[in-house]
């Protein structure tokens, strides 16, 4: 199994994509501590996976939070060798409606947990030589109409996880970022408000569909975690269908 006897952190992670990466990484034999604020679902997967994981209901955008999951992750499995900053929430609205309140949202859930987060893993993944993974998204690449918080902070978080790479490398850890196009439950949301949108969201790209969580964004996620990816830092990984090219 390729992550056996690795430990990770993946917020977000009791819905959507997070969910997803929770099982591909249980599936590879990793412990895991899932931190979510929907404390329902975050205990129906634990009941689930057993005793590979732990379930933490933590608000990411309390700073003192960063410090307590990381501790968690550490107290209950012994290390730490894998962060995956999956959470965020945002609200659409077009640039020039745009609030602070909207910005703080998305700043405040999708950019500031993942510093916090990485600052506070560090030193662990320092001792384990592991791997940090975040997440952009083609909202930020394209600058999608309406999406000016989200894709911002989305934008940020590319920055810091580039600067991350530069100085962590020394410290033996990797940084990168997946930037993914899948079908989850917010996406299910916005195609119920707008359906004429669903044919453009999955003709966007050449195999012409959203992707799945599990089959086509967690296997990314396993091999970035993995010691498959160790020669790989400061890149985005596009698991979007081909919709956006990088060069």
């Amino acid at each position: 199994m390729r992550l056996d006897g690795k430990v990770a952190i993946v917020t977000g992670g009791a819905k959507g994509i997070g969910k997803a990466i929770v099982g591909a990484f249980v599936d590879e034999g990793a412990k895991v501590l899932i931190v979510d604020v929907d404390e329902a679902a975050g205990q129906a997967l634990q009941t689930e996976l057993g005793d590979a994981v732990a379930f933490l209901s933590a608000d990411l955008s309390v700073e003192a939070n960063a410090t307590a999951i990381v501790a968690e992750a550490v107290e209950t499995f012994g290390k730490l060798d894998v962060l995956v900053n999956n959470a965020h929430a945002s609200q659409q609205a077009p640039l020039v409606e745009t609030t602070r309140a909207q910005f703080d949202l998305s700043f405040g859930t999708g950019f500031w947990p993942v510093f916090w987060l990485m600052r506070e893993a560090h030193p662990h993944l320092k001792a384990t030589q592991g791997s940090v993974i975040n997440f952009a998204s083609g909202a930020g690449l394209n600058g999608n109409p309406t999406q000016g918080a989200y894709a911002a902070a989305k934008e940020a978080v590319r920055a810091i996880s580039r600067v991350a790479a530069r100085e962590w490398a020394l410290d033996g850890i990797n940084v990168n970022l997946i930037s993914p196009l899948a079908r989850t439950e917010g996406v299910d949301a916005f195609i119920a408000a707008h359906p004429e949108q669903e044919k453009a969201l999955s003709s966007g790209n050449p195999m012409r569909r959203l992707g799945d969580p599990r089959n086509d964004i967690a296997p990314v996620a396993v091999f970035l975690a993995s010691a498959d990816a160790n020669y790989m830092t400061g890149q985005t990984l596009m698991a979007d269908g081909g919709g956006i090219m990088l060069r």
